[in-house]
């Protein structure tokens, strides 16, 4: 279009001047075919132009698109991550729990253990003490010599006594709990009725001892009767 208004306003320019030199007209095509050239880089640079707006307009849609997706994704991804995160506060906060519970269960246990082991050491003292009691007794009365005439008869006149050889053996006055009744028990030794029932409700008993060993009664009270009380068959 440029072109051919060129021409219409040269053919004017000859129109009114009248005629022009050759080498005017030269020129002036030469004018016009720079113009054409020119008219057509511009509209080369055009079209690129364009294809480089929708290019650039297609990138931008994809842009956007995959900034939502990205977005969809981080949301996404921060919604599982707070609700991991209040999983793992909840668990963690049970475990929590849990090892307290624990330690306080083990503290327990530890005191209990503890008594289990002081009283298991009672009753090791209390066994040693009896076994060693009645290994005494039975070397007594291994090592006793028969009683002979002398010993018996009284001495003759006149002549001292020699000693140990009593005419007599003292009378013992303990009480057999194998075979003693709960009344006796509560008449001789003093007890309660009910400790008397719990010492012939667990009988028999080889040792004395046994009746702290088998809870049937209190040391302090087996402390008060252990000197009055024996266990032969």
């Amino acid at each position: 279009m440029k072109s051919g208004w060129m021409m219409v306003v040269v053919f004017g320019v000859v129109s009114l001047v009248g005629c022009v030199s050759q080498k005017k007209y030269e020129e002036a095509m030469v004018d016009v075919d720079s113009a054409k050239f020119e008219l057509e880089r511009t509209r080369v640079q055009k079209n690129a132009l364009e294809q480089q707006v929708k290019t650039l307009k297609d990138l931008n849609v994809k842009f956007v698109n995959e900034a939502q997706v990205a977005h969809d994704e981080l949301e996404r991804i921060q919604h599982g991550r707070d609700k991991e995160r209040g999983s793992v506060e909840g668990r963690t906060k049970e475990l929590e729990d849990r090892v307290k519970q624990l330690s306080f269960q083990n503290r327990a246990l530890r005191q209990e253990y503890e008594d289990v082991k002081r009283h298991n050491e009672t009753l090791k003292a209390l066994v040693a003490r009896y076994q060693k009691e009645l290994k005494d007794q039975s070397r007594s009365v291994a090592g006793s010599p028969a009683p002979s005439v002398s010993s018996v008869n009284p001495a003759p006149t006149g002549e001292p006594a020699s000693p140990g050889t009593n005419t007599s053996q003292p009378m013992t006055s303990s009480m057999n709990i194998n075979k003693a009744s709960a009344a006796d028990m509560v008449l001789v030794l003093g007890l309660s009725k009910d400790v008397a029932d719990r010492i012939v409700t667990n009988r028999p008993y080889r040792l004395k001892g046994e009746l702290v060993a088998k809870n049937v009664v209190p040391k302090d009270t087996f402390d008060m009767i252990k000197e009055r009380i024996s266990v032969s068959p």
